[in-house]
């Protein structure tokens, strides 16, 4: 379960890095920095905080795997709702209800502060050093 949601979460985190350097280069391309919010949450909560958790579960053993599961779900459905309702409610690319996207904004912010959260009661749940 744990080596799953390892590879998992480091999959997610290359897409969502890539995502994040084209968005980069599009800017720079155009020379237009509307993204920048976008680009900036999409590297640091989706590249960045996925890739050291995939990293975390490769190295520890957590004694609670439900919880793995848990905050795997609730990372990556944060950080799309997130950066998702980033871009809809600052860009208004596709004339979405400005309410719609707000609440999309905020829920999936809340969401993944519960996995921040979740991620803190699980690195107190690992396995003593030379159990692995």
């Amino acid at each position: 379960m744990q080596e799953k949601w390892s590879l998992r979460l480091i999959r997610i985190s290359a897409i969502f890095g890539l995502i994040g350097t084209v968005l980069g280069s599009h800017m720079a391309g155009a020379g237009s920095y509307a993204f920048r919010p976008i680009h900036a949450h999409i590297l640091l909560v989706g590249w960045l905080s996925m890739f050291a958790w995939g990293v975390f579960y490769k190295i520890y053993k957590v004694r609670a795997k439900k919880l793995i599961t848990f905050h795997g779900w609730t990372a990556i459905i944060g950080a799309i709702g997130l950066t998702a309702g980033m871009w809809l409610q600052f860009l208004q690319p596709f004339n979405v209800n400005t309410t719609l996207s707000l609440i999309l904004y905020i829920v999936g912010g809340t969401i993944l502060l519960v996995s921040f959260a979740l991620f803190v009661i699980v690195t107190f749940l690992t396995e003593k050093e030379g159990k692995r």
